[in-house]
């Protein structure tokens, strides 16, 4: 399959420190790939040099068939971590000037820019200044400008910080459009790891500047099977313990509203889902899905963790979730 995006033994450095080192990447065409990591991992350093933002100080990158994402700067379409618009200028004559800077007709622009601002709940700000906007608002707006050229590869770098429920939702739907529609070739950075878990059919590991993973969702859900079932029973007094009895069941953990039953690696998948059923009859019941978050820290630890490093590496990983939201 072609590539939309080639890294081959990528390093920078800044002083002693050694931000990305020897990391390679090949993108496909059309793939929706997930890079995440902990802050400082090097994933904007990394971002930031497909960009032609920062130049590695050793190995080769190829975008979009270029050696330098600047030969194809209007076939992409990149929303950076710090975010900015021209704050003087009204939202849709901003997006009309950002869509013409990319080759997009005006006329083309100023309909694509309001379609997009409606499907994004902003269809009444076209004629306030960016100025007057809250910062969710303008995030919005700049990812309106990030797509308004209908980009061939789409980088987005921490494309959810900061904003509240709602605006992440219709963000991720549109972000599925564009790649399942259109085909467009997806990579972003993100902290949240749920949200490379829901969207991504492919994820990229960072830590300390170096890969670490590389592998499809289909691929990780086998390779890292939790053999957990999560089960809420129909009957909320039902005798739960019986299952302990059950041919396969490892260990049984009773949580808030049903239990998580942990079985054994021989046990086949569907038998134990019928067998758990016909034991305690279930309002739901289904396997516990791969938590990215514990692939990570699995990977990084190494054998070595410790109570202390295992909280301080999850809290480093959730450092984003805890921001306020903006509307």
């Amino acid at each position: 399959m072609e590539s939309a995006l080639e890294i081959k033994g990528v390093s920078k450095s800044f002083g002693s420190t050694k931000a990305v080192e020897d990391l390679d990447l090949v993108v496909p065409r059309g793939g929706m790939y997930g890079v995440i990591g902990p802050s400082g991992a090097g994933k904007t350093t990394a971002i930031r040099m497909i960009m032609s933002i920062l130049f590695p100080d050793s190995g080769t990158l190829t975008v979009l068939g270029h050696q330098s994402a600047l030969d194809a700067k209007d076939r992409i379409g990149y929303l950076p971590e710090e975010r900015g618009v021209y704050r003087k200028m009204r939202v849709a004559a901003f997006l009309t000037f950002i869509g013409q800077l990319k080759g997009v007709p005006a006329k083309a622009a100023a309909e694509r820019g309001a379609y997009l601002l409606s499907r994004l709940g902003l269809g009444d700000i076209e004629k306030k200044k960016c100025e007057d906007l809250s910062k969710g608002m303008l995030q919005r707006v700049q990812f309106v400008g990030t797509i308004i050229n209908q980009p061939d590869l789409i980088i987005l770098d921490e494309p959810f910080g900061g904003l509240d429920p709602v605006s992440v939702r219709l963000l991720k739907d549109l972000i599925a459009e564009e790649n399942q529609q259109r085909g467009a070739t997806i990579l972003f950075s993100t902290h949240v790891m749920e949200h490379a878990e829901e969207m991504c059919n492919h994820i990229v590991m960072i830590h300390k500047g170096r890969k670490v993973l590389d592998e499809p969702m289909a691929g990780l859900r086998r390779q890292f099977d939790t053999r957990t079932v999560h089960l809420e029973p129909l009957d909320p007094q039902a005798d739960l313990s019986r299952l302990n009895a059950l041919p396969g069941v490892e260990q049984i953990r009773i949580t808030e509203g049903g239990c998580e039953v942990r079985l054994t690696a021989e046990l086949n998948p569907e038998a134990a889902i019928r067998q758990l059923a016909a034991a305690v009859a279930p309002a739901r019941i289904e396997f516990a899905r791969v938590r990215l978050e514990d692939v990570f820290v699995g990977l990084v630890m190494e054998g070595s963790v410790t109570a202390e490093s295992e909280l301080a590496l999850r809290a480093n990983l959730r450092g984003h979730v805890a921001e306020g939201a903006h509307a």
